[in-house]
């Protein structure tokens, strides 16, 4: 079976690396809050072209932070709407509804998938107060026209990087483009730990530390707490890890765009709907997601032939029963993305060989 992503041979390629920076904390004895952190920050912040980078637990707590954070500065409060794809993942609007403000959820482009600058700026009112674009996928949303549509109405941008760690338009990464932004590195994302772990990226101060006192309990200064804080601290151990496998991402991304051109030149199926691009710099494909009408019964076809698939993701937001207020909400092209996308392997270590076999096999792919 060719795996859909094999994380032990991608984190095999660095293996001594690893173990030497897990080393390296146990031996220094200090273990949250310390120098492999410290370091990480920067590191990633220089990475992204960012003044800040605020390690945390995860990348909803780096989307609901930051939410909270502008909050507790004033430049937003409850109930306040803010913009959101309505085919993203969960956590995107998990992060809004925590603060108690209002999702205004918006149908993406078709072909990209990602937050369409026309739709969103059709869905702008009195109360909007915040976009949040997903760049899904792996692909940058279209920052310049969602960031001239943010200068205009004075609205707030929190990007989520969770899944477009290096993705970039023209010389400008993901993540330095908004207000803010919320990564996650969970252990399958390109640049991902060997457990759960998420960033914040600024260039705003008064954000940064706002964000560094709400991370550790509302506190700058122990045992003085200024905020109500939480416990979300990107711990030394992971940070460590990261470190590592910063400085190899550019490499992945490389390796990760080889199999995607192959897929995008040599898929020739006509039941396949293969993603949209105009610039590869913008996609750093986390995931190589194709759109297919009768889903199942090539997904089993794969699957009879050795080859695991994924489907990121099966029900969109509004159909969950998290929110079961919005079950009659009608987002027809959502609901069909959900009902049809395909999520293939795709990975930095994927061989040649499988890059093939995968493409032969969908090339001879036929519906019933």
């Amino acid at each position: 079976m060719i795996p859909f992503l094999d994380l032990k041979k991608i984190n095999a390629q660095y293996q001594q690396q690893l173990k030497d920076a897990c080393s390296r904390v146990i031996d220094s004895g200090w273990y949250i809050m310390g120098k492999e952190l410290e370091n990480f920050e920067v590191e990633f912040a220089n990475y992204c072209g960012t003044k800040y980078a605020i390690g945390v637990a995860n990348g909803l707590d780096a989307l609901t932070l930051t939410l909270r954070a502008w909050k507790e500065l004033g430049k937003l409060k409850e109930g306040d709407e803010v913009i959101v794809p309505a085919n993203t993942y969960i956590a995107s609007i998990l992060a809004i509804t925590e603060n108690n403000l209002t999702p205004v959820l918006v149908e993406p482009d078709e072909n990209t998938y990602n937050l369409c600058p026309v739709k969103t700026r059709a869905a702008i009112t009195s109360k909007t107060k915040a976009i949040l674009p997903v760049h899904l996928y792996g692909l940058i949303s279209p920052m310049p026209e969602l960031m001239a549509i943010a200068d205009e109405y004075k609205l707030l941008v929190l990007e989520d990087c969770a899944q477009s760690h290096g993705a970039k338009i023209g010389d400008k990464k993901c993540g330095s483009w908004g207000h803010a932004a919320g990564f996650s590195f969970y252990p399958g994302k390109n640049l991902g730990a060997l457990g759960d772990a998420g960033a914040i990226t600024t260039s705003d101060d008064e954000l940064a530390s706002t964000l560094r006192a709400l991370r550790n309990y509302g506190s700058h200064e122990k045992y003085k707490n200024k905020y109500q804080g939480v416990n979300s601290r990107l711990d030394e151990i992971q940070a460590a890890m990261l470190r590592v496998k910063l400085s190899h991402l550019d490499v992945q991304i490389v390796a990760r765009d080889v199999v995607a051109r192959k897929y995008m030149t040599q898929i020739n199926n006509a039941l396949i709907t293969l993603p949209t691009i105009n610039d590869f710099k913008a996609h750093v494909w986390h995931l190589f997601v194709i759109r297919v009408e009768n889903r199942k019964e090539f997904v089993d076809y794969l699957t009879a032939n050795g080859i695991q698939t994924l489907v990121h993701y099966p029900i969109p937001p509004h159909k969950q029963s998290a929110y079961s207020e919005w079950q009659n909400i009608s987002l027809p092209l959502s609901e069909k993305i959900h009902t049809e996308v395909v999520s293939l392997p795709i990975s930095g270590v994927q061989t040649q060989e499988d890059t093939i076999k995968i493409i032969k096999v969908i090339n001879s792919f036929k519906a019933s």
